[in-house]
């Protein structure tokens, strides 16, 4: 991606403006801000749901405008927000949605939902006849990245895609995600406005803000080196949340008369993520798909 920029009002402000970043194959970006920040603006311009008024967006070496729109979203996987599965249809439906599209064998398509079903922690036997409505909020999103995966797709675009879910099924999906990206060598982008979940699941974090990008960055770059007043408050929100949290635990409890001040049973709280397993620690080569 280089020099993007969106305006919906005709260039008065920018949605995105001057945006250039690089995901190499097989690595997962966040694309991290507040609400406005352009974020969701910059996802959706990937696969030509929103349309750059300048600058470009190439998929390895060809450039996205180029494309036909439907045959480039049949390329790339999506992950929405509110999941969006068909309600009408089984689970194993929705997840065959884009390889019946692309004319694969029926026998194909089901095979491909059943792996699929097993890799995202949905046994097939069990919950490929299913409806939606008969699923937990967790095991829909379950589906949602099963389908996006369906057809085999270099890249997968995540929409906040854990934002509904409660924080224990969240967490969960957050380490199956990492997990399947790195199985299936996927190039992931996802967005999110929760730091924690950035540092969680990505290679490297592109923070978003009035539409343009103040730094983009490893989490431990990120942490150790904020570029931006706007990046420094960013992170230091969670670790006063965390030292908050620290400092009423560490209290003596009032009816203990023998407590002291200290911190007497050794507890440490650090910012969830300040260690991420990233590439250095990750499977070697990857497949292609890569997006600049």
């Amino acid at each position: 991606m280089e020099n993007a920029s969106k305006s919906f009002d005709n260039g008065r402000t920018f949605a995105v403006e001057n945006v250039s970043l690089h995901v190499p194959s097989g690595q997962t970006l966040a694309l991290l801000g507040s609400s406005g920040s352009g974020k969701t603006t910059l996802l959706k311009a990937i696969n030509r749901l929103v349309e750059i008024d300048s600058g470009r967006i190439q998929l390895g070496e060809t450039d996205i405008a180029t494309l036909d729109k439907v045959e480039l979203r049949r390329r790339i996987g999506y992950v929405f927000q509110g999941i969006g599965l068909f309600p009408h249809r089984r689970v194993r439906h929705n997840v065959e949605t884009v390889p019946r599209l692309l004319g694969w064998p029926r026998a194909k398509r089901r095979e491909r939902a059943c792996e699929l079903l097993d890799l995202v922690g949905l046994p097939a036997a069990q919950f490929a006849d299913r409806f939606p409505d008969e699923l937990s909020g967790g095991q829909r999103q379950r589906v949602g990245v099963a389908r996006a995966l369906a057809a085999d797709p270099d890249i997968v675009l995540m929409d906040e895609p854990f934002g509904a879910l409660d924080a224990v099924v969240r967490e969960r999906l957050q380490e199956e995600v990492r997990r399947i990206g790195r199985e299936l060598r996927k190039t992931i982008i996802v967005v999110t406005h929760d730091l924690l979940e950035a540092l969680a699941i990505a290679d490297r974090i592109a923070v978003l803000h009035d539409g343009r990008v103040d730094q983009c960055a490893t989490p431990q770059e990120l942490l150790d080196s904020p570029a931006t007043e706007f990046v420094r408050q960013l992170i230091e929100t969670p670790r006063r949340l965390i030292d908050r949290m620290h400092g009423q635990l560490d209290r003596p409890a009032p009816s203990d008369p023998t407590a002291d001040d200290g911190d007497a049973d050794g507890r440490e709280f650090t910012l969830r993520g300040s260690r991420v397993v990233h590439p250095s620690e990750r499977a070697g080569s990857r497949s292609s798909g890569e997006v600049a």
